[in-house]
């Protein structure tokens, strides 16, 4: 705690179960901040002894200490970003439910049930890199912060021809059918009335990105999607079609002995997709798998977000000139956050906002079926921002069955 390097971070996550005992932090050793972490149960146990219960605490240095509690555990970040303390408890719930895809609720309330004490670290060895991976992608990947999952740009007809392609290659026991590139969505198909949340969707693609192992092979691994069913695991098939492609499949499946059963599915699929030859199709849209702000056609436009609450998918452009370094990029996603928290405040939430700042212009505008964030060039009018808002949406809306999956697939 007393090292220079280590308080420099701009936000610590801090993981304890309700005896007080180290599960995780990010950085530094858990050993070594056990005292700390006394200390911040000795606050939650403290208000709670006089019926309340403690969520944040604001220093004037711009620090805020937020607090999530989900018995048996409890969640501590100290940021000093802009994040809103929503959005800060938003991400320890990611966190939360990371731990949940490992081990179920079921099994981690039985273990502190038989041990309050318990040592979880025991069980959640060597997964530390899977909640660093999350907590590095929540740093600089918007979807977090949207709630959504961003596709694959593709055309219709290819995207049509992969999910039927899927679709076709079944067995009893699936429950969803993903194919992913990199953190975007290309198809998925699912059983009737099953539905994948963006969470769960997540934490699968953290996953695959978190472990460079899944390339060499064919993986059988029980997860849990807590956000489906937090009391038990699927067995999830996960393999790259081919080494050179981008290209990963997950089969989710009810039955862990279903292994070879649910290989065979990929065999199929792989099949169905030469036969209808869209592979070389696949490989183009995999080589430009973001499409730049430039073929919106709007001159001062520099970024947009635009979700679409009714699928929990969005969309967005490559981030490009003048937010080139990794400080640029993180500035702009800060100022999406500010605008996010003061649309979604608890208290009191805004339909639109408009941001005027030293070096860019932003506008946020939610709707019920909605929520979009522009940033353009500060010489920028508020007229010119509201005509390039109706621009954008008429070219969103052309443009949507290549942005969206629009109907989805079922068995």
């Amino acid at each position: 705690v007393t090292l220079d390097a280590w308080r420099l971070h701009r936000k610590h996550v801090f993981v304890l179960s309700e005896a007080g005992k180290p599960v995780y932090s990010r950085y530094g050793s858990e050993e070594a901040l056990s005292s700390t972490m006394g200390v911040m149960m000795a606050l939650v146990s403290f208000l709670e002894a006089d019926k309340n219960a403690i969520r944040s605490i604001h220093a004037a240095d711009g620090y805020k200490v937020v607090f999530v509690r989900r018995s048996p555990l409890v969640l501590v970040a100290v940021a000093r970003t802009r994040q809103s303390e929503q959005e800060i408890a938003h991400e320890l719930l990611y966190i939360y439910y990371q731990i949940l895809s490992l081990l179920t609720w079921t099994q981690l309330n039985h273990i502190f049930q038989q041990k309050q004490n318990y040592d979880l670290r025991r069980l959640l060895a060597g997964s530390e890199r899977i909640t660093d991976n999350l907590l590095d992608l929540m740093a600089h990947d918007p979807s977090f912060l949207m709630g959504a999952v961003r596709c694959l740009p593709l055309a219709a007809s290819v995207r049509d021809a992969v999910s039927t392609s899927l679709q076709q290659a079944k067995a009893k026991s699936l429950v969803f059918s993903i194919l992913l590139s990199g953190n975007q969505l290309v198809s998925l198909v699912r059983k009737k009335d099953q539905f994948l949340h963006p969470i769960d969707l997540h934490l699968l693609f953290n996953l695959i990105s978190s472990s460079s192992s899944f390339r060499e092979g064919e993986a059988w691994t029980p997860i849990c999607l807590p956000k489906f069913n937090s009391s038990g695991f699927f067995h999830a098939h996960i393999s790259y079609l081919e080494q050179e492609m981008d290209l990963c499949l997950l089969l989710v499946s009810t039955d862990r002995e279903d292994f070879f059963t649910v290989s065979d599915c990929k065999r199929r699929f792989q099949e169905r997709l030469r036969r209808r030859g869209v592979q070389h199709a696949l490989q183009d849209a995999l080589r430009t798998p973001f499409y730049s702000v430039a073929q919106v056609g709007i001159p001062d436009l520099r970024h947009f977000i635009y979700k679409s609450k009714s699928s929990g998918l969005f969309t967005s452009p490559e981030i490009e000139a003048p937010y080139v370094r990794e400080e640029d990029k993180e500035r702009l996603l800060g100022l999406y956050q500010y605008l996010h928290s003061r649309a979604h405040n608890s208290s009191r939430p805004l339909k639109n906002i408009y941001f005027t700042g030293p070096r860019e212009n932003l506008l946020a505008w939610v709707t019920s079926a909605f929520e979009l964030y522009i940033c353009y060039s500060p010489l920028g009018t508020k007229a010119g921002a509201i005509s390039a808002v109706n621009k954008l949406m008429k070219w969103i809306r052309r443009e949507e069955d290549r942005l969206f999956i629009l109907t989805p697939q079922t068995y």
